[in-house]
């Protein structure tokens, strides 16, 4: 579960878990970006919160571990943090993970979780802005662009060190679901290389 042995004892190894609650196309590109082009980089883990998710089948078809949580012992208990150190996890990824992270998991992966958002924080975020609730926003208030933002994560929802923003314009005619088209498109196309700059910044021990 501990995930790919690098050979290479001198050098840092990145043992990551993907959170996610839906469908997964972000962990799903992530997965992709990572098989087979770092030996020092492995996908160790995928964390969700939804027995049925989409998700699960993706990292089934990677052949990753899965780990499904419930609620009260994640948010109130532990925070499987145990899990994930038996698993041998030093490096989170939120890619459509819907629950607030626990003070548990915050204090023992400092500027080691990120997280991407489907807007240009700090507008548009917070408790109930997720998905289509953010793009209704967006459109409703006539904005001219709308983006991505990838950034640490702390104990408030879509807070923390901004590190990255890519931003789209909007159309006089767009919708909820084109502007979710347009964010897909910047997610997928950003989020992995980020996630791998990031990592060659920091030492994971």
């Amino acid at each position: 579960m501990s995930g790919k042995k690098t050979g290479r004892a001198n050098l840092p190894h990145y043992n990551i878990a993907i959170f996610a609650s839906g469908a997964g196309s972000n962990a799903k590109k992530i997965i992709e970006y990572f098989k087979d082009k770092h030996s020092l980089v492995s996908i160790g883990l995928v964390v969700c919160n939804n027995p049925a998710a989409g998700v699960l089948n993706i990292a089934a078809a990677d052949h990753i571990p899965v780990l499904v949580i419930e609620r009260e012992r994640f948010s109130k208990g532990d925070g499987y943090l145990p899990e994930l150190k038996r698993s041998g996890i030093n490096f989170i990824v939120l890619a459509g993970f819907l629950w607030k992270l626990p003070p548990v998991l915050i204090h023992a992966y400092p500027k080691k979780i990120i997280n991407i958002h489907p807007a240009l924080l700090p507008k548009y975020g917070g408790k109930g802005m997720y998905g289509q609730h953010v793009h209704d926003a967006v459109i409703s208030n006539k904005e001219k662009q709308s983006g991505i933002s990838i950034h640490f994560a702390d104990e408030l929802y879509d807070h923390g060190e901004i590190i990255f923003q890519a931003t789209c314009e909007l159309a006089p005619n767009e919708t909820a679901e084109t502007l979710a088209q347009k964010i897909h498109v910047l997610e997928h196309r950003h989020y992995p290389a980020v996630i791998e700059a990031v990592l060659k910044k920091q030492n994971p021990r």
